[in-house]
């Protein structure tokens, strides 16, 4: 198919867009990676009355050290997150996830600032700025706002963005952290998760001092399982920390049940994940394979 009719403006700058926004009375769709928004106007899911090309302003993709986070602007392409050495310095379950996103052809072209707008419950991004507790920069007719990504996703493909409001930069903070994991199910490598699980410690002596953990593929918007962390760290570090692991994430959750897989497949997905993870994340660095 093809879309409907729609004008196209390409602005220079972000004021201008926003005006573009203003102007379409809610009928605007803004276009940036195109990897989710074309397909749903080539199907006649998305008629917008005009479509607003941001890949004309300057100063929108960028990856950079800011004191204690990595500010990531949001043209910032999949590929660029995927090969950025400070990515995988600093935030490096977003480098070994990024691994998992899509395929080549899409990481070239699919944006962060997209991925997040999109707010698809099974896409690895979302999850990621839920696990980093990062900032989500939004700019509008009013200025400029910050939102946690806890409360920027609201539920499947629906974030708080007003209509005439763009996200213009992710600040991820940097986790003083010294092991972690990230894990992943797909029908086929590329596809959306089935489920999936990061998790980061940082261990004192035989115990864990802190610990994180987020989910996806198992409710309408990525989850960070907080009350799961509180329970690890708890957790003696002996053989059967993964297998107790398992258990407590699979406590905190309640997959339903879609056309890709049964609620009761998901939680057997993450429990399988989740020590895998573990597993993973308390390796010493210099024997991880």
């Amino acid at each position: 198919m093809k879309p409907a009719k729609f004008d196209y403006v390409s602005p220079s700058t972000v004021e201008a867009a926003i005006e573009a926004l203003v102007a379409s009375n809610g009928e605007g769709k803004l276009l940036a990676g195109g990897q989710s928004l074309l397909p749903l106007l080539n199907f006649r899911m998305a008629r917008p009355s005009v479509l607003i090309d941001l890949n004309r302003i300057e100063g929108l993709s960028y990856i950079e050290h800011r004191e204690d986070r990595i500010a990531v602007g949001a043209l910032t392409r999949h590929r660029d997150l995927e090969h950025s050495p400070l990515i995988a310095a600093k935030l490096p379950i977003i480098s070994a996830a990024m691994r998992h996103v899509a395929h080549l052809a899409i990481r070239n072209r699919g944006t962060i600032g997209g991925s997040l707008s999109h707010a698809d419950p099974a896409a690895e991004l979302p999850m990621l700025a839920v696990f980093y507790d990062a900032t989500i920069s939004i700019r509008g007719p009013d200025g400029l706002r910050k939102v946690a990504a806890e409360e920027f996703f609201v539920d499947a493909l629906t974030n708080c963005l007003e209509p005439d409001e763009i996200v213009v930069e992710v600040g991820f903070p940097v986790l003083d952290h010294d092991g972690w994991a990230f894990e992943e199910v797909a029908r086929r490598f590329g596809d959306f998760a089935l489920a999936s699980i990061a998790i980061s410690v940082r261990r004192r002596g035989g115990a864990l001092e802190d610990a994180r953990v987020a989910v996806m593929g198992v409710a309408d918007t990525p989850l960070r399982l907080r009350e799961a962390e509180r329970e690890l760290v708890a957790l003696p570090l002996d053989d059967q920390a993964p297998e107790l692991f398992s258990e407590i994430v699979a406590s905190k959750i309640s997959p339903n049940d879609d056309l890709h897989a049964s609620g009761e497949y998901r939680m057997h997905l993450l429990k399988e994940l989740s020590r895998r993870a573990l597993r993973t994340a308390l390796t010493p660095k210099e024997q991880a394979v």
